[in-house]
């Protein structure tokens, strides 16, 4: 590797690192702690690369982007950030960075991206295609887990196209945030953003309605796999009623929309007519390097809302990382809205989060592999749990939670193959209809009374 970076921020022990680092694989390095440095060194040409933060104490490193490109056309930049959200990683692509690392980076991965970026500029300009960025499709990365590095990158490439957008996800993992920010990043920014539910699609009006109120923006049909059969056939006849200067499409869906219309429970013109681009949400479990930074920034957020500041103990922590978090981000945020504010302490300790943890769900829903017994089944994910605490108990009340988890979908999948009769249900589950009733409203099961034609 060889050329020249030009190194920009405030951070001493970053820049030695940088240094040393690109100095050993045999790049010359210019390094400061001042953004009127690094614009005064690429206006007098020097460097075949930079590497900038974001927050300098002299200006913004995105907001020099424009400038530097308008100065050295096809100069790569690549932007390393300690705010690691989606707000940054868009704004870094819109600017056209080569490349978007958040902070802590692992620098082998920085060098990596270095290499590349250098020797795309040796390349003649003509190799680029006419309006293509300087990474090509390598568009910014946020986030520390590849998950979420790999969601972004992709919500960052379709904020501006026309195709429709379908976006799946557990409950709680921030679909419909996902929406409108691909949404507020958009050159539709300026139009509304209009949310589509159910009652807005239950007359024959509603499409219409929905239609003039987003004025060529954007329109959301949340929980689009919710809908009943009209309320489908009405989104299917707006569509196919869309002229030029129609709003973007976007739906959320928790349910495998293939899987039910494979079933006959979703119409497929309107599952192709959406799912122009699938996102697909990871849950928190599948992310637990993020749980750390969620709770830094809920921290904050409750602290900006009035609420004392607070920070957890490293106990406290571990034992919120080692949660399964079935209810995912939106969980997590209550979770920590209610410690900020029931917490006596500035640190909040193990043992008030494991009193608010005791309180929730013990497990993500039971999932269950092709030929696994439901004893084994259950086995596998109670063995997850325990290994998921690294060594230290569970909340305790474990026992009743677990029941709970088990119990209620066992008398809601009875209950719905006797069409409600709780006799039927009490004698197919052999227990006794009182002991039914008292279950059914300790656990808020939602009874409906049908014929069931079997």
């Amino acid at each position: 590797m060889d050329g020249t970076v030009l190194v920009a921020d405030d951070d001493r022990t970053i820049r030695t690192v940088l240094t040393q680092a690109l100095t050993r694989a045999g790049c010359k390095v210019h390094a400061t702690s001042s953004l009127v440095t690094l614009m005064r060194w690429i206006e007098e040409g020097k460097g075949d690369l930079v590497i900038s933060d974001v927050i300098m104490p002299d200006g913004n490193g995105l907001e020099a982007l424009p400038k530097i490109s308008k100065q050295r056309p096809g100069l790569p930049v690549i932007i390393i950030s300690a705010q690691n959200n989606i707000v940054t990683a868009i704004q870094a692509a819109e600017a056209e960075a080569f490349d978007y690392l958040p902070k802590p980076f692992d620098l082998p991965d920085l060098m990596k991206r270095s290499a590349r970026a250098l020797d795309i500029k040796r390349r003649a300009p003509a190799e680029r295609k006419p309006g293509q960025g300087q990474g090509g499709d390598l568009l910014p990365l946020v986030g520390r887990t590849p998950a979420m590095q790999g969601l972004y990158r992709l919500v960052a490439r379709v904020m501006n196209t026309e195709l429709p957008v379908l976006i799946t996800g557990e409950s709680g993992t921030g679909k419909s945030l996902i929406a409108r920010a691909i949404h507020d990043f958009s050159d539709r920014r300026s139009l509304p953003f209009v949310t589509a539910t159910s009652t807005d699609l239950a007359t024959m009006e509603g499409p219409a309605t929905v239609l003039a109120r987003a004025k060529g923006g954007s329109i959301l049909f949340d929980e689009v796999g919710d809908l009943g059969d009209e309320a489908q056939a009405r989104i299917v006849r707006m569509l196919d009623s869309f002229t030029d200067n129609a709003p973007r499409v976007m739906a959320t869906s928790q349910a495998d929309l293939a899987r039910k219309m494979e079933a006959g429970g979703f119409r497929q013109d309107l599952f192709y007519r959406i799912g122009g681009v699938t996102i697909t949400v990871p849950p928190l479990r599948d992310r637990v390097d993020d749980i750390p930074l969620l709770a830094d920034h809920f921290i904050a957020r409750a602290e900006r809302d009035g609420l004392p500041p607070r920070r957890f103990a490293k106990d406290a922590l571990d034992l919120i990382r080692a949660y399964s978090w079935p209810g995912n981000v939106r969980q997590l945020e209550n979770s920590i809205r209610h410690l900020s504010v029931t917490s006596s302490e500035e640190v909040i300790s193990k043992a008030e989060t494991e009193a608010v943890l005791a309180n929730q769900p013990a497990m993500e829903p039971l999932l269950s592999g092709d030929g696994d017994r439901l004893s084994a089944s259950i086995a596998k994910h109670l063995r997850r749990y325990f290994d998921l605490h690294g060594g230290t108990l569970p909340p305790p009340g474990l026992y009743l939670r677990i029941l709970r988890e088990v119990e209620a979908p066992l008398i809601e999948i009875a209950l719905d193959a006797t069409g409600g009769n709780q006799a039927k249900c009490a004698e197919l589950l052999g227990i006794n209809r009182n002991t039914l009733r008292k279950k059914i409203t300790d656990l808020d099961i939602s009874v409906t009374r049908r014929r069931k034609l079997m």
